[in-house]
């Protein structure tokens, strides 16, 4: 089978021949329809391949200093082996995908069903029961693939606990924070969305957000004031993707006293006691799609969290976005801005670096209708 990987050591995205992943217990295997390009976290995957090894290591400073531990205790040589070892081996990237079932271990997804999961870049993949959802008739499977990048919005969401008529700032417009947008939106609450692009400005207005332009030069503080009575804003979803420190102050200047801050994107995080001590302001990093992510006994052995104590997990929070899809709550049409066949990667990666890209959509063959 086909599979997308990336060479860490160059930044090169290659199509390879792998062998295809057997069946094996409490587990299914899906033929891929559609993946979805994460414009944030595969682009910056490539630009982290691209850079030198003095640009690496400035990236990634905890590795370094393990590095230098290894120097320590077993010698330049053997580190810098080991580090190129490491650098050499490519790894498979992608994790929105759609397809059907083709072989099955679970009572929940016979053969047949159509699943969004979160898959690599791969014809056929194979997954647990706890990080897929079946795919409704009403939701395309080209469509499909965001439910993945909606249910990291979902999470961050809920960690913000927004409640009906309060208004909470979405900083940075791209997959997530339009996404996060849509659903803040669908559920009662006065959205605020600033970003630097126009485009996306535009996007979250269609989508019925109030919109800041940053490139404009308004003070955000002095706009998001005169939308709360000089209140500030109840809380602010960071989206954004930057090394400055700016994103985490600016979102204190807007709070409200006792706002919420909940952090999804990359930002740099040299925080300023006084912006939380006068405000009191609670700050909260988001994690993935939800509670059971990153658990191996949750996404490897299939072993669910007991519903009335974790009411929404990493897989109930797909299922919420597929159900928001279904109802026509959220639009996921506009959200894509390219669309490529599996044999074009080196086009689809290399759009990445377009300012005009946002969702891109990889076309598999491997199933004849997907849409």
């Amino acid at each position: 089978m086909k599979q997308v990987i990336q060479d860490i050591s160059n930044g090169e995205t290659k199509l390879i021949d792998v062998p295809a992943p057997a069946l094996t217990k409490n587990t299914i295997i899906i033929e891929t329809a559609n993946t979805l390009v994460s414009a944030g976290t595969e682009r910056s995957l490539v630009e982290f391949g691209k850079s030198n090894y003095l640009q690496k290591a400035l990236k990634e400073p905890d590795r370094v200093k393990k590095v230098i531990d290894k120097i320590k205790t077993d010698g330049i040589h053997s580190a810098y082996e080991a580090v190129n070892s490491k650098l050499s081996q490519p790894i498979a990237i992608g994790y929105c995908n759609a397809g059907v079932v083709v072989e099955s271990d679970l009572d929940e997804f016979p053969v047949g069903t159509r699943v969004v999961s979160n898959g690599p870049h791969a014809e056929v993949v194979r997954t647990g029961p706890n990080l897929c959802a079946s795919i409704p008739d009403s939701v395309s499977l080209e469509h499909a693939p965001f439910a993945i990048i909606g249910s990291i919005s979902l999470q961050a969401i809920r960690l913000t606990n927004p409640t009906i008529g309060e208004t909470i700032v979405v900083s940075g417009l791209g997959l997530v924070g339009l996404m996060t947008v849509q659903i803040l939106i669908a559920n009662g609450i006065n959205v605020i969305g600033m970003d630097y692009d126009k485009t996306r400005c535009k996007l979250a207005r269609d989508f019925g957000a109030t919109v800041l332009n940053l490139s404009e030069n308004d003070d955000p503080v002095r706009f998001c004031n005169s939308l709360t009575n000089g209140l500030g804003v109840d809380g602010v979803i960071i989206a954004a993707s930057t090394k400055s420190d700016e994103v985490i102050h600016q979102a204190a200047q807007i709070c409200r006293k006792k706002g919420r801050i909940t952090l999804v994107g990359v930002i740099g995080l040299n925080l300023r006691r006084d912006d939380f001590y006068e405000k009191e302001l609670t700050f909260k990093v988001s994690s993935s799609y939800g509670p059971g992510r990153y658990d191996p006994l949750y996404e490897d052995k299939g072993i669910d969290y007991p519903f009335g104590e974790v009411r929404w997990t990493a897989k109930r929070n797909i299922e919420s976005i597929i159900n928001l899809m279904n109802k026509q709550s959220i639009n996921i049409e506009p959200l894509i801005s390219h669309k490529y066949k599996l044999t074009n990667i080196s086009q689809a990666y290399g759009q990445l670096a377009s300012s005009s890209s946002l969702g891109i959509i990889l076309e598999y063959d491997s199933v004849s209708d997907n849409k």
